[in-house]
């Protein structure tokens, strides 16, 4: 079972979100001039010099993120507890891995879950982490959405999706189908506007596997975990960590 098949898809998928962009312009009006004719005004035949308004100074903008920069965000073997190593990513077929649903209600959720990057996503990083045989397998995405706006948008469309679905279908190539339960839970308290599902396979083939999945922003950038096989408190001690990277290389953003 590969650990990476909600790190880029659930999160990813925010093809209905639409970020909203504001602009700021301010105008500036010439003073009125004076009505009262100085005495000179009628002996002197040169105009008085025109005035050039200077040149506005446009807004200063934040640098665009780069996959490299992200990179750096990332957590890093020494912010994890020893006994974790970092996985190669396993081009061998993962792209396969879908989830499905006929319920309508659903719709969204499946939208998110089977797309590769955000559509509003500047540049992203990926990393996947072991903590030995029998976990906990953690995967670790940053996506910079281009504005903290942007962040929120996305993280008040994930949870609408979640919250309007109950159950979908999950198949891997080789392993089977199975239906599983879409659930909110209660997200760790790290970054802003966090959000937390779990997905549990409840019967067939894939039966007992349980995916949580938490997102959150830092700043303008969105930071995904997929957590399988975990406990409640590496959960929360990997969210707290990554969250902490993040904010330390990252800043704050815009």
């Amino acid at each position: 079972m590969p650990s990476r098949f909600l790190t880029s898809a659930c999160l990813s998928a925010a093809l209905l979100l639409t970020a909203t962009g504001c602009s700021d312009g301010s105008s500036t009006g010439s003073p009125a001039p004076s009505s009262t004719p100085t005495p000179s005004a009628t002996a002197s035949s040169t105009p008085p010099p025109a005035t050039t308004a200077a040149p506005s100074t446009p807004p200063a903008t934040t640098p665009a993120r780069t996959p490299a920069q992200l990179t750096k965000g990332l957590l890093a073997l020494a912010d994890l507890p020893a006994g974790f190593s970092i996985e190669k990513a396993d081009d061998s077929g993962d792209d396969d891995v879908t989830l499905s649903s006929k319920d309508a209600k659903c719709a969204k959720l499946v939208a998110f879950s089977n797309a590769d990057v955000p559509p509003g996503s500047k540049a992203s990083a990926t990393q996947s982490y072991s903590g030995g045989a029998e976990g906990p397998f953690i995967d670790e995405s940053l996506d910079a959405m281009g504005s903290a706006a942007a962040v929120g948008a996305l993280q008040k469309s994930f949870k609408q999706a979640i919250v309007s679905c109950r159950t979908m279908t999950l198949t891997i190539p080789g392993e089977g189908r199975s239906p599983i339960s879409v659930r909110e839970v209660s997200a760790p308290k790290s970054g802003t506007d966090p959000v937390a599902v779990r997905f549990s396979a409840t019967s067939g083939p894939l039966e007992g596997l349980e995916v949580t999945m938490i997102t959150t922003g830092v700043g303008d950038v969105v930071l995904a975990l997929t957590i399988v096989n975990g406990l409640p408190e590496d959960i929360e001690g990997a969210t707290s960590a990554a969250v902490r990277k993040a904010q330390s290389v990252l800043g704050s953003g815009t």
